[in-house]
């Protein structure tokens, strides 16, 4: 039987947090680092199957499959096609683990009732397991973006993590679909999620499983950047951010990949800010850069020993008129990598979305249009060439001798390395796109469509491999003993009132390796106490804070940060001059000034990639609450603003362009999943009070919304009211705004329990 699990964040504020952000009335107590080679299990202990592809690039990380007996044709008539599931559409690259496929669908698709779902199926069958089924919220993306990004499954604990479209990010017990954490990246960290969709992959090392996107937060994260947090994947945990170069152009989905330079741990990554970076994955420090291009990089590397193969089909960093390139690192390089300091590098040839294979010193790269340029990996020469289609978004994989291809129309190849390229042993033309990538399994090979997911095998197969090459080994912990990194775990956390946080102090190496866990001096820049074991205590008081909890060992300083939020009801009216330290994605946008004899907050024109923004106030549990504010907006060319506010994942927003009044979650899919709008007149420079409240009645949530001039008696009568069938049950408050027009001021917010 099926079993089906929609996440709806009904838990209390104690319940979700504990796992989620590390806080508990009695202090929880951070887990202690697992060093694959100190204290971690050894992975013959974990039951790991060489023939699982864990990974969407799959064991390696590579796109490689050591096994052998691969099919060399087939057709979706009935040769060797094992099963077809239509249930398992989908444009995102499945992953296979324990005799079981993970991948994320659309959730009833093209109805009111639509979101975004993991699903489990038999690897074997097709026959669905379990689904863990999640609305998607305050997303611009569309439905057609779900799924850009792919699960990624962990071979030691058995267990999935998911990075949906609207930010959020879970881990789910792979035999059950029960969640076991999970983040709402965007009304905590202030992920993106913008009308292009593009989600970015989970990599896990060791005990950490790593989340990226482009993030607005507070402090001094609300200036966006491409953000890397470092989560213990056993609890949620943040264990480490890392920020690359502020205000990037794009969001970007380059997968991070690991890899070994001369004994030295590595996570290698394309960001959004347009370079290649290499970090410790236990520390999250860089350590070297080359800048590629002056947009995001999109293109998942390959590491090969101590080299780095990466492209993009942007304007060049160094040279603007080039676009395009297909380049080779030294992976042993500090610090900053020189233009004309790589390996080889060929320009112009733009590969931006395709990730490439690496296999016998050739690389087997697809250009955007789907073009196969086949390259010497040593010299950077080309050697042959192979034309596929039209547009190319998927990846290719390699396995028994041959190379599976499929194209994003349909087209679908197979084809064979020879001395002076490829040869076509195969081809065929589906009626369904591909934008996914094929994987290999146990003899199957799988593809991903939008009309479905096919089984590709011989049924009387017996699957045999090769066996994975050994991993280089890292520099031996005891080489190196002395500490040259401090880390301080949590370093985000949330609290209320009268609440504490146990604070733990890692050492580790200058390679990166963990040395020992050890008592610190603390200091605080902010309110509340800590002890010299660690223990924080929230001041006393109904303050919005912020404190950043600093530790000081053996010459080491590390740093942490908490955000203590009250119980509502709260009140903000700027007298302070100050955006709230704790709002998340306002402070970069927003700035205070005295308007009308008031102090008040201003959503900017002046940010372009910001003008159309949310901002969230506190916990993601929160639910049956009023938000409340005073708004206005400018005028500009005959322009107005839109503004609004935003309650358990909901907004109520003034529109100015089309004078209306709407309550929407899903911002793209209006037509479908839930809105509600009605006609009113609103005048710029004219101060109104909008207020939303949500109320939860058993499976459903009833909005109801009023705004009326500001000063005047509050109306009896709601200005717009709607019901989900399909609720939010929870959520931060929040405020929307779209400046691009016209500025928005704000003042008097309000968030209090109904």
């Amino acid at each position: 039987m099926t079993t089906v699990t929609r996440s709806l964040f009904v838990f209390s504020w104690l319940v979700l947090v504990v796992p989620c952000i590390g806080i508990a009335q009695d202090a929880a107590t951070p887990a202690k680092p697992q060093d694959a080679s100190a204290t971690a299990a050894k992975p013959q202990d974990a039951k790991i199957d060489p023939l699982d592809w864990p990974h969407w690039r799959g064991p390696e990380m590579n796109g490689i499959s050591r096994e052998k007996g691969l099919v060399s044709s087939w057709d979706p008539a009935g040769e060797n096609l094992l099963w077809k599931s239509p249930e398992l559409a989908t444009r995102s690259t499945p992953v296979i683990m324990r005799g079981k496929l993970y991948t994320i669908c659309r959730d009833k698709p093209e109805t009111t009732q639509e979101g975004e779902k993991v699903v489990c199926a038999d690897a074997a069958t097709g026959k669905i397991l379990w689904e863990n089924i999640n609305n998607v919220f305050l997303s611009d993306a569309p439905a057609e973006r779900v799924g850009w990004s792919s699960v990624t499954g962990d071979p030691t604990t058995g267990h999935v993590f998911a990075h949906g479209l609207c930010g959020l990010f879970q881990c789910i017990d792979g035999e059950t679909g029960k969640t076991l954490w999970q983040h709402s990246l965007s009304e905590e960290y202030g992920i993106l999620s913008t009308y292009g969709g593009r989600t970015n992959f989970p990599t896990i090392f060791e005990d950490l499983v790593i989340a990226s996107g482009v993030m607005t937060g507070y402090g001094e994260h609300a200036v966006p950047a491409h953000r890397f947090i470092a989560f213990d994947k056993r609890n949620g945990q943040a264990v480490w951010i890392l920020a690359t170069r502020l205000r990037p152009e794009d969001t970007t989905y380059s997968t991070p990949v690991l890899g070994n330079f001369n004994g030295q741990a590595a996570m290698v990554f394309g960001a959004g800010d347009g370079s290649i970076y290499a970090i410790q994955p236990r520390t999250g420090k860089v350590i070297w850069k080359y800048d590629a291009s002056i947009r995001g990089i999109n293109q998942t590397p390959v590491i090969d020993g101590n080299t780095v193969y990466c492209s993009h089909s942007e304007e060049t960093f160094a040279e603007n008129s080039v676009v395009g390139a297909f380049f080779a690192l030294d992976g042993t390089s500090k610090g900053e990598i020189a233009p004309g300091k790589e390996i080889w590098n060929v320009k112009g040839l733009a590969v931006g979305r395709s990730a490439p294979l690496l296999w016998n010193g050739r690389i087997y790269t697809i250009n955007d249009a789907a073009g196969m340029v086949i390259i010497d990996a040593k010299k950077g020469e080309e050697i042959g060439k192979q034309k596929l289609g039209t547009i190319m978004f998927g990846s290719a994989v390699y396995g028994d001798g041959k190379i599976y291809v499929g194209e994003a129309t349909g087209r679908w190849w197979i084809l064979e390395p020879t001395d002076k390229g490829v040869k076509v042993i195969h081809k065929l033309r589906l009626d369904d796109e591909i934008i996914g990538s094929p994987v290999i399994s146990h003899g199957r090979i799988y593809l991903p469509t939008f009309g479905g997911m096919y089984c590709i095998g011989n049924k009387d197969g017996q699957p045999t491999a090769d066996p994975i090459p050994p991993a280089p080994p890292e520099a031996p912990r005891d080489a190196d003993l002395k500490p040259a990194q401090a880390q301080l775990v949590p370093a985000e956390s949330l609290l209320t009132s009268k609440q504490k946080q146990k604070f733990q102090v890692r050492l580790y190496n200058a390679n990166g390796r963990y040395l020992k866990t050890v008592s610190a001096k603390y200091t605080l820049e902010g309110p509340g106490t800590i002890d010299e074991f660690g223990k924080y205590t929230v001041a006393d008081g109904n303050a919005h804070t912020v404190t950043v909890v600093k530790a000081e060992v053996e010459g080491l300083t590390a740093i942490a940060r908490i955000r203590v939020v009250p119980p509502l009801p709260w009140v903000f009216d700027f007298k302070d001059k100050l955006v709230p330290p704790t709002w998340i994605g306002a402070a970069y946008r927003h700035v205070p000034r005295e308007v009308d004899g008031d102090q008040v907050l201003v959503k900017v024109t002046t940010i372009p990639k910001g003008t159309r923004s949310q901002s969230w106030m506190g916990p993601i549990d929160l639910h049956d609450y009023t938000v409340q504010a005073d708004v206005k907006g400018d005028i500009k060319n005959e322009k107005m603003p839109d503004v609004g506010v935003i309650n358990q994942r909901y907004t109520l927003a003034l529109q100015g362009a089309s004078q209306t009044l709407q309550i929407r979650s899903w911002t793209a899919r209006l037509d479908l999943r839930f809105a509600k709008t009605v006609p009113f007149e609103w005048k710029p420079n004219t101060w109104y009070t909008m207020k939303l409240q949500a109320i939860n009645e058993a499976n459903k949530v009833v909005l109801k919304g009023k705004v009326w001039p500001r000063g005047d008696a509050e109306p009896e009568v709601w200005s717009i009211e709607a019901t989900d069938e399909t609720p939010n049950k929870a959520g931060s408050p929040g405020l929307f705004g779209n400046a691009t027009d016209a500025e928005v001021f704000l003042d008097n917010v309000k968030v209090t329990p109904n």
